[in-house]
């Protein structure tokens, strides 16, 4: 994992699908977890960028990882369509939220904070 650059993260009720790549978009892992198993996950990944759609629980989560010296993206959800290559499932959605993340041109909006 120390090739590790980018997560991208498709949030979910229950079950969370992972998909970590490289800065050259080389796939490093899939893994599928739980909600209670997530956060003691990502303590444990070095330092890198995680990249979820943008709603109302992506601010939570992104809170809770910078929280752990991560830095996170937000990324509107019309922006990763584009990159779904296949039929849509939670799996191929991560894998286009870290393919959106990668490009040098992507918006960003800003993880808001609890107490506006």
């Amino acid at each position: 994992m120390k090739d590790l650059d980018l997560v991208g993260l498709d949030l979910a009720k229950n079950v969370f699908q992972l998909h970590g790549c490289s800065s050259t978009g080389e796939v490093v892992f899939r893994k599928q977890l739980r909600r209670s198993k997530l956060l003691s996950f990502i303590a444990e990944l070095p330092t890198c960028t995680i990249a979820m759609e943008a709603c109302s629980g992506s601010h939570y989560w992104g809170r809770e990882f910078e929280a752990l010296g991560h830095s996170v993206r937000l990324i509107s959800p019309k922006y990763v369509k584009p990159f779904v290559k296949r039929s849509k499932s939670d799996a191929i959605d991560a894998e286009a939220i870290c393919e959106a993340a990668l490009r040098p041109t992507m918006y960003y909006p800003a993880v808001e904070t609890q107490f506006r």
